[in-house]
């Protein structure tokens, strides 16, 4: 019985995982396009400052506040792909299970730092919200808590991730990966 209970237990968390993988995976590859976005709007706000000596604060703050999902959001895509900073010339000279345990301690480290994160950005998107927050520029975005209010959900996100990396991880010490 106590072997049926830890296969059931298995199969539970290599549910969640992969719920939480395809959650990451249609967010990354939604803001991925932000990228493109991105693009278009610095090119165009170049060829109107260059060639018509024209411009708009709005659109050059839009810049920066399409900025922040792409990175908030395309954190956790990136760790999902193992397309995130590692310092492989260390880590390459590890053995199988060593690496599976890095992979663990830092997924470990990487849920209480969103969590961290989580945790002191509500106070400071609740103020913003409070005092209406917008653009100090003239002609700037209003609603900045909408901007600000990205950094609490993009951790989660990544939390999320953190967590599925994790059960991959144990997935493996244990062998059943």
């Amino acid at each position: 019985m106590p072997e049926q209970s830890q296969q059931t237990g298995a199969r539970a968390a290599s549910s969640v995982r992969a719920r939480i993988e395809r959650v990451v995976d249609v967010v990354g590859e939604c803001t991925s396009w932000l990228a493109l976005a991105i693009i278009v709007l610095m090119a165009t706000n170049v060829l109107l400052r260059y060639l018509f000596n024209t411009g708009s604060v709005w659109s050059q703050e839009l810049e920066w506040h399409l900025l922040v999902p792409l990175i908030l959001f395309g954190t956790s895509y990136a760790l999902r792909h193992g397309d995130h900073v590692r310092v492989d010339i260390v880590y390459g000279r590890f053995s199988q299970r060593n690496k599976v345990i890095v992979d663990l301690v830092s997924a470990i480290l990487c849920i209480a730092i969103s969590a961290l994160f989580i945790w002191l950005s509500l106070h400071y998107v609740q103020q913003a919200y409070v005092i209406g927050e917008s653009s100090q520029d003239p002609g700037g975005l209003p609603h900045r808590y909408l901007l600000k209010a990205l950094i609490p959900i993009g951790f989660a996100l990544l939390l999320l991730q953190s967590v599925a990396s994790a059960l991959g991880s144990l997935e493996k010490l244990r062998g059943k990966a």
